[in-house]
């Protein structure tokens, strides 16, 4: 099997973040719509704005390291978390409030990647190189300081909804 070149890499890899934004995005907009007029609807709609502007900083990213977009992957990707949005946790026709719970989960472990993925991009600008030298350093921390507080308010949701359904 032939190894892929390192740009070829950062393609994959980039790719893989911008689906994961694509249905984080879809996921985000729902969990706003189920919850809002509450204190949950209206932090995760900040959350979503904050989150279109990081998809967007990475799409900035990709075209300044020339990471062509792959739309199939972000396609399969929302097409999954649509999917995903069907199972019942235990109801079939109403929402159940166990869903809350883990939703919040899978956008605080989609944030967190999300984090990672700034933190590689400052390795590599931290590496120097043709791509690296590209980076920016100050404006990753900006990305990374906002998916830092982006975690925070998502654990913060988390553990409410589970002091809300699992304690009753």
């Amino acid at each position: 099997m032939d190894e892929l070149a390192p740009h070829d890499l950062l393609t994959v890899y980039l790719g893989d973040h911008l689906a994961g934004a694509s249905a984080g995005l879809a996921r985000l907009a729902r969990a706003a719509r189920a919850h809002a007029g509450t204190e949950t609807g209206r932090a995760l709609a900040v959350l979503h704005a904050g989150v279109v502007e990081d998809r967007r900083e990475l799409l900035r990213w990709m075209r300044v390291l020339g990471v062509p977009r792959r739309r199939h992957l972000q396609v399969a990707a929302r097409v999954a978390e649509a999917v995903g949005a069907l199972k019942p946790n235990g109801r079939l026709v109403r929402r159940s409030p166990l869903r809350t719970v883990v939703e919040l989960e899978g956008l605080l472990l989609g944030v967190e990647g999300k984090a990672a993925g700034w933190r590689s991009l400052r390795e590599l600008a931290g590496a120097g190189g043709p791509l690296g030298s590209r980076l920016d350093l100050e404006a990753l921390d900006v990305l990374l300081e906002r998916a830092e507080r982006q975690v925070e308010v998502l654990e913060r949701l988390r553990r409410t909804a589970v002091r809300d359904v699992l304690a009753g």
